[in-house]
């Protein structure tokens, strides 16, 4: 079951992408961005090269000029595959040229240059001595809101990522957990994922009894016990888009401090979807939902963002923590997902991926957000 295939991204739609790329540098005072292979590179122009190398691949974006991609010879068969590749131009060095004098005819030599990144330092230290006279800043700080707004085929991928992401839910929940070790409980939710269609699993977090209270657990040897709570945080890429969710269960019966610290996370993931809207900062976000879990006596044991956003990778920006101050676009896509974390007993997390709308916020998840027991 992987349901209907999305309708394929076209070299228009790329072309949009690098120009308005192009655009938001020259508004943020850059002489255009240097894109390295990685998630930023496939969102504007489809091309991943095939394997990782030191040979240098860089896109270069400048407003006013035609997109170039820079790629080795023998990679540049497959960059003219890529379905972007109509709209930009491809420059292509053999091995014993210099890639960097190829490269720094395209910059302005006065330049300041968004970098993707991840981006190697290798290049970025080349095009520093070809060119001396050039800076460069990392897009995160110079452009963090660059994928940040997804048009409608995007979220139209993401909403079938976190739609397969609760159909592994609904199937985990009626798995046998007591007796079984986390490893065992992560790799049936990883086998479900791509059964539901996810090409990557990004992670499986199975966090029983104390280790619930770590909130990256690797899942580990634990054996599961009947009087558990587990965490379970889980996601990857579906043709291409992220999913990510996180429910907390629990093994048999639930003791009343579990069921309120869980009703609490609960209350707390409502509170910080509801202040979902446009306009609103980022911290708008952080706040409701943290205000809750502090107000009732937690707020030390609530240790992380209560956000972050998602798109072609699975975490990216914009990230719902104190201090940032982005207001909220409609077409934004980020997690909601309080937790609280009691050191040597239990952990609890709830989380779903939310899209900012003209006048709210809609869930991209929605499988049951109240205590929910397995055996």
């Amino acid at each position: 079951m992987t349901g209907t295939a999305p309708v394929p991204f076209t070299a228009d739609d790329y072309k949009a992408r690098m120009d308005r790329a192009a655009r938001q540098a020259a508004d943020a005072g850059l002489a255009g961005l240097l894109v390295a292979p990685g998630p930023d590179l496939v969102w504007l122009t489809g091309y991943a090269p095939p394997a990782v190398t030191e040979r240098l691949t860089l896109l270069v974006l400048a407003a006013g000029r035609e997109p170039v991609l820079v790629v080795p010879t023998l990679e540049a068969p497959d960059a003219e595959k890529a379905t972007g590749a109509p709209a930009l131009a491809l420059r292509d060095w053999t091995d014993g040229k210099d890639p960097y004098a190829l490269t720094a005819a395209l910059l302005d030599a006065e330049g300041r240059f968004g970098v993707s990144d991840n981006a190697w330092a290798l290049h970025l230290l080349g095009l520093q001595t070809t060119l001396p006279g050039t800076s460069y800043v990392s897009l995160t700080e110079a452009l963090p809101m660059l994928r940040a707004v997804k048009d409608a085929a995007e979220l139209e991928r993401l909403a079938a990522a976190g739609a397969a992401a609760d159909a592994a839910f609904e199937e985990i929940r009626n798995v046998r957990f007591s007796g079984r070790r986390e490893s065992e409980v992560a790799a049936d939710l990883a086998a479900l994922l791509r059964r539901f269609g996810h090409s990557q699993v990004d992670f499986t977090i199975v966090a029983s009894g104390p280790n619930g209270a770590n909130p990256h657990h690797e899942a580990g040897d634990r054996r599961i016990e009947r009087g558990d709570m587990v965490v379970l945080d889980f996601g990857g890429l579906k043709d291409g888009y992220g999913s990510d969710t996180s429910r907390t269960v629990h093994v048999g019966e639930p003791t009343e401090e579990e069921r309120r610290v869980h009703d609490l996370v609960r209350e707390a993931q409502e509170a910080g979807f509801r202040a979902v809207r446009p306009g609103a900062a980022c911290q708008d976000v952080d706040r409701a939902a943290r205000a809750v879990i502090a107000d009732a006596g937690y707020g030390e044991y609530f240790i992380h963002r209560t956000g972050h956003g998602i798109g072609v990778t699975t975490h990216e920006p914009p990230y719902m923590i104190e201090g940032e101050e982005q207001p909220l676009v409609p077409g934004m896509c980020f997690s909601v997902e309080p937790g609280v974390y009691l050191p040597g007993r239990f952990g609890v997390r709830i989380e779903d991926i939310v899209t900012v709308t003209e006048d709210g916020g809609r869930r991209l998840n929605d499988t049951e957000r109240g205590m929910v027991t397995v055996d």
